[in-house]
């Protein structure tokens, strides 16, 4: 019997992405329900797997930023039913080594994780556990789900910090991870201090609920915040640029016994003056590391609260959300990307029709 057939722009190799027609994915033990996607996001890193470094293995469709509807699923699925709304998180855990069996999925040592090591969302159709689907309030559109897992990202953090009311907090880089954290941090009662160098960035950030927006490409940032702060710093930062400027800037402006929330990545050597790194030791800093966006109870805590504040619209997505092409299109707006004629642009999305 011939295997259905669907669109997906598949990655032959770093830099060749061709949208064309694939097999369908088939349902197993393991991958035991079918979503068909409606809507995936581009995320930073897909930029750069796609015309650069590549994935795991090829060909390989991308994408890990998705939500759909399920469409297909083994008898052994008891919590979903076909015509169910549901976002996807996208990693899938051993479940056997020290860290998934502590609840730190994040830090798995054997995760496959859809889009990289696996297919994902740049498709029509999907195969996904059962566990790594979270159900839509009917109010949630498909194009905020999927902008959950960056959002997810984000909250996981805040987590590991003690964000009170009445904190002080610098928020440096405004794309997709700033924009939520300017969003948590003002749930929690902080005020915010919006830093970028893109004025556009900052409008969204104003938009989002900054109480002051500087752009550092225009002024001293460090000063500015310590004016803001009568020259004693701020309680938090969330670093979310990943560049050595940003991290400077972020020590810089912390309070005495601060905290530095870190989600931008390096991608060069990281380096401090010297006086950034006696602050550290002197003022008594805590730096603190956050990756990807899972805990207990899978896929985590963070996911089952970002769909409860989208369903009481507690949450803004969509204003971040710059672009929206058809999945046909992804050839031709990666190829923007590397001829930099994307122009500006914050979160891009691949939409399907229902």
């Amino acid at each position: 019997m011939t295997q259905k057939q669907m669109s997906a722009a598949v990655l032959h190799a770093p830099g060749d992405l061709r949208y064309q027609s694939v097999a369908m994915p088939e349902l197993t033990e393991q991958r035991n329900v079918l979503v068909k996607v409606r809507a995936t996001g581009i995320c930073g890193s897909d930029i750069g797997r796609v015309l650069n470094f590549g994935t795991y293995n090829f060909p390989t469709v991308p994408g890990h930023e998705f939500a759909g509807e399920i469409t297909d699923l083994l008898p052994e699925v008891t919590q979903f039913k076909v015509g169910d709304r549901v976002a996807i998180a996208p990693l899938m855990p051993c479940h056997q080594c020290s860290s998934c069996q502590r609840g730190n999925y994040s830090l798995c040592d054997n995760y496959d994780f859809l889009g990289s090591r696996s297919d994902g969302g740049f498709a029509e159709y999907v195969s996904v556990p059962e566990q790594n689907l979270i159900r839509l309030p009917d109010n949630v559109t498909y194009a905020e789900a999927a902008l959950i897992e960056p959002a997810a990202i984000l909250l996981h953090g805040i987590h590991k910090i003690n964000l009170s009311l009445g904190d002080k907090v610098a928020v440096i880089g405004c794309g997709a991870l700033g924009y939520f954290a300017i969003q948590f941090a003002r749930l929690s009662g902080a005020e915010v201090i919006a830093i970028d160098v893109a004025q556009d960035k900052l409008d969204l950030a104003k938009q989002a609920g900054a109480d002051v927006c500087i752009n550092a490409a225009d002024v001293d940032a460090v000063k500015e915040v310590l004016a803001l702060t009568a020259g004693q710093g701020v309680d938090r930062v969330f670093e979310c640029a990943g560049n050595n400027i940003s991290r400077q800037t972020g020590l810089s402006v912390l309070r005495k016994q601060g905290t530095m929330l870190i989600f931008g990545s390096a991608h060069s050597d990281v380096s401090f003056p010297a006086a950034n790194f006696e602050k550290i030791l002197r003022h008594e800093l805590h730096i603190v590391g956050s990756w990807n966006s899972y805990s207990v109870p899978f896929p985590g805590r963070e996911w089952f609260e970002i769909v409860n504040l989208l369903g009481k619209r507690q949450l803004q997505m969509l204003p971040f959300v710059s672009h929206r092409f058809s999945l046909a299109e992804a050839p031709a707006v990666f190829a923007r990307f590397k001829e930099k004629t994307i122009g500006s642009y914050n979160k891009i999305l691949f939409e399907m029709k229902e």
